[in-house]
């Protein structure tokens, strides 16, 4: 029997993406060659904050005198930090296999390829092969860690971040080449756990995407946590010498060497288009994704494309808005996404969190701006919980007064920054989130306060004159 859609891939875009069709009415059939949930759940967000987690913990109990509380010793258990990683990865995996099977949605186990028009071949573990048409097909298949040109790469000891989360002991020391966003995650996580930490940036900063101010206060941050930072460091090779891997790297100071039981390679992630026959099946693609339309169509009709597979910004929440937007294009309705308007987040200590413009982003759009900030320092709920580090920092248009970007460094920033992906989305003005009440004590005053902050209004910020 035809199938309304096919969906290559159960990550976080392909299983929505076949629930949402499966609430239109469609009748369809998920292929997944691993697990669904994806990287996301299994090899990626979901696992990385559950160490996350251990360790916010620790920086808790390394603070705990701060609170009168005293405590002589602790010890962490790397197997039992893994074993309940695992647990939150399988209880996710099961509800989200229990969707699919409530939805009414075909999940087959193996590897899809595009075959002939409207169909997808299927290779089963057991290496059968079948064919299952469908009047569409939606790739997800996602991304994999990307590999550098250096030599060395095949050395024990050097890792991805997939090896990163399986490992069952602390390890002394770890070079880390990449201080993009999983870079610095890690880095922060296994600093906390107790492991000496070197970041290794090709670029002249950390953390590219992210706000350049806010950037280089969270530096600092890092900086006092005991995590080294090379920035503009080129990698030449890595080699081991008397047990340890030797990260040889060349900047404006010459050649450098970086030492470390460990070397994890974290220079940002890679298409996984491999085995799904895309030139053959006439699909369009380059080393950025798989090119498609504003409705996420690809140059083939009937086949579409969503997620890391296609580039932009590969975030599982991204990859599931874009599934539910696609599944609505094929099946007559009409949807857009505002990329303008999409939160990202940094599970560092503190957290990162932005949506909308940075400085550097508005000015290359030559769009005049008003900034207003708000030092976390200020806030009362901050000093309570004794997490004070950072600010939040609103751009507004000046000439409309519409928020378009928002950046909060500081604790709780992955929660605290929907309010202002709320404002950008729905074009919130300064007076539209100054007129709004909120509540006292809360870290959300802050947001309140950076936007007040942008006009000169804000009351718990001494005057700069301005009127």
């Amino acid at each position: 029997m035809e199938k309304d859609l096919i969906v290559i891939g159960g990550g976080p875009g392909g299983y929505v993406a076949a629930i949402r069709a499966a609430q239109l009415g469609a009748k369809v059939t998920l292929v997944e060659e691993d697990q669904v949930g994806g990287t996301c759940l299994n090899r990626g967000c979901i696992p990385t904050k559950a160490l996350y987690k251990n360790a916010q913990i620790i920086h808790t109990l390394q603070k705990s005198a701060e609170f009168g509380i005293e405590l002589k010793e602790y010890a962490l258990d790397m197997k039992k930090v893994r074993e309940r990683k695992q647990d939150v990865g399988n209880r996710l995996g099961s509800g989200i296999s229990q969707l699919l099977k409530g939805n009414g949605v075909e999940v087959i186990k193996g590897k899809g390829s595009l075959a002939e028009k409207n169909t997808v071949a299927i290779t089963t573990p057991d290496g059968s092969r079948n064919l299952v048409q469908g009047r569409n097909i939606l790739i997800a298949t996602g991304s994999v860690p990307a590999r550098i040109p250096v030599a060395g790469l095949e050395l024990p000891g050097v890792i991805t971040s997939n090896e990163a989360l399986e490992l069952d002991y602390i390890p002394r020391s770890m070079v880390i080449i990449g201080a993009g966003v999983v870079g610095i995650e890690f880095a922060g996580i296994f600093r906390s756990f107790g492991t000496e930490v070197t970041l290794v940036e090709f670029l002249p900063r950390i953390l590219p995407p992210v706000d350049e101010e806010i950037a280089k206060r969270a530096a600092v941050y890092y900086k006092k946590q005991g995590i080294k930072i090379e920035t503009g460091m080129k990698v030449k090779e890595i080699r081991k010498n008397n047990g340890e891997l030797v990260v040889l790297a060349e900047g404006k100071k010459g050649e450098q060497e970086f030492l470390g039981e460990l070397v994890l390679i974290s220079a940002g992630r890679s298409i996984n288009i491999e085995g799904l026959n895309l030139e053959q099946a006439g699909v369009a693609y380059d080393r950025g994704g798989i090119m498609v339309n504003s409705r996420f169509e690809t140059s083939v009709p009937g086949v579409y494309a969503i997620g890391d597979v296609i580039g932009g910004q590969m975030l599982a929440h991204v990859a599931s808005d874009e599934g539910k937007a696609a599944v609505e294009n094929m099946l007559g309705l009409t949807v857009h996404i505002n990329y303008d308007a999409i939160p990202a987040c940094v599970f560092s200590f503190p957290e990162i969190a932005w949506v909308g413009l940075t400085e550097e982003e508005a000015k290359k759009r030559g769009i005049s701006y008003q900034n207003g900030k708000f030092m976390f320092a200020a806030n009362g709920k901050a000093l309570t919980m004794g997490e004070s580090d950072g600010l939040v920092k609103v751009l507004a248009e000046e000439r409309t007064h519409k928020v378009i970007g928002v950046h909060i460094l500081g604790p709780h920033a992955s929660d605290l920054i929907h309010e202002g992906a709320l404002a950008v989305e729905h074009g919130l003005t300064i007076t539209d989130i100054g007129r709004t009440v909120h509540a006292h004590p809360t870290l959300a005053e802050s947001f309140h306060e950076a936007v007040l902050g942008t006009m000169n209004r804000a009351i718990h910020i001494m005057p700069s004159g301005r009127r």
